[in-house]
């Protein structure tokens, strides 16, 4: 399983495909890619969004289910979907986040 992330470009938030080919905000409205066709859509969202300068540098990431609950499979991918490590009350892991699973 996979989703395409990104950073916004008007202001450097970390973002994710969404279902509905929106961009936003949290891992638990991702679009989450489960087929080479799935894969190849969101490349091509992603593409046309970079060139629309919307977002930057769209890359695909691994995930996993655990515990009921989506996450990245990558260190640096759990950082980028929670937030700051010294700062636990700023960024994203100072919302209330519900999985996608």
């Amino acid at each position: 399983m996979k989703a395409l992330t990104a950073n916004r470009l008007i202001d450097g938030e970390v973002v994710w495909l969404g279902r509905s080919g929106q961009w936003v905000e949290t891992l638990a409205s991702a679009w989450l890619l489960e087929t080479p066709e799935a894969v190849a859509e969101a490349e091509a969202a992603g593409a046309e969004a970079e060139a629309s300068r919307l977002i930057v540098e769209p890359y695909l990431i691994d995930l996993t289910r655990e515990e009921g609950e989506i996450r990245p499979v990558r260190f640096r991918e759990k950082i980028r979907a929670r937030g700051p490590t010294v700062r636990p009350d700023l960024g994203k892991q100072a919302r209330r986040e519900v999985s996608a699973a």
